[in-house]
């Protein structure tokens, strides 16, 4: 159980007692591996802060592919939308690994930024940050292949949830083939395919659930 709040996304960006108050107002949930925090087209009861591990979010298209818009650690906040506006739940929250979660009922969210205004520009500049990664994403899909996508989502991954050792990154995170194909807009046969090419090229090693970057600098350049 996490005892401390997370110290970056959303709640790390509190201060300490507008954290306390937010901890105050919310209950701890546990999920297992697989488990969904929330579903699309669901009422919103509120919403979640992470506090460990980490939940994709991803949306299912009327064929049931899954389209991954992101992926979301500890101190991020999930469902702030729904929860101010009043709409159904826009995508699904999937635990990648066990995830410890505050549940804070859109009551006492409304509640606790009205009593703390300054949460409310933080919390701004929360959806500003992800509306700038899917514009990014936007130009992504119009300017690079796959094989570009996917090095593009490998530096993010190894920015974000990655290991440094001896100039290589380790990314800690567990994603299959077709999670990470949903995310760059592809199938899995050209994400292979594209994995295969960046292994040729000596940038990345993969591994069972895992890739290592082996040389982060061509990977970035790769992308622009």
């Amino acid at each position: 159980m996490a005892d401390r709040p997370p110290t970056s996304g959303f709640l790390g960006n509190l201060t300490p007692e507008e954290a306390r108050a937010f901890l105050r107002r919310g209950r701890r949930r546990r999920y297992r591996r697989g488990a969904a925090l929330f579903r699309e087209g669901e009422h919103s009861e509120g919403v979640l802060a992470v506090l460990t591990g980490r939940v994709k979010v991803s949306f299912f298209t009327d064929q049931g592919r899954e389209i991954v818009l992101a992926v979301r650690g500890p101190g991020e906040l999930l469902g702030e939308l729904s929860t101010i506006d009043g709409e159904p739940r826009s995508a699904t929250g999937t635990a990648l690994g066990p995830v410890e979660a505050l549940a804070v009922a859109a009551e006492a969210f409304t509640t606790f930024l009205e009593e703390y205004p300054r949460v409310a520009l933080v919390l701004l500049r929360t959806v500003s940050r992800r509306l700038r990664e899917a514009t990014r994403r936007r130009i992504e899909y119009g300017a690079l292949d796959t094989t570009g996508r996917v090095a593009a989502r490998l530096v993010e991954l190894a920015e974000q949830y990655g290991e440094a050792s001896e100039g290589h990154v380790r990314i800690l995170l567990p994603l299959t083939q077709e999670e990470l194909a949903g995310w760059v807009g592809a199938s899995r046969e050209a994400v292979s395919k594209a994995l295969g090419a960046l292994r040729a090229r000596g940038w990345i090693e993969t591994h069972r659930r895992g890739i290592t970057v082996l040389d982060p600098t061509a990977l970035l350049g790769y992308t622009r």
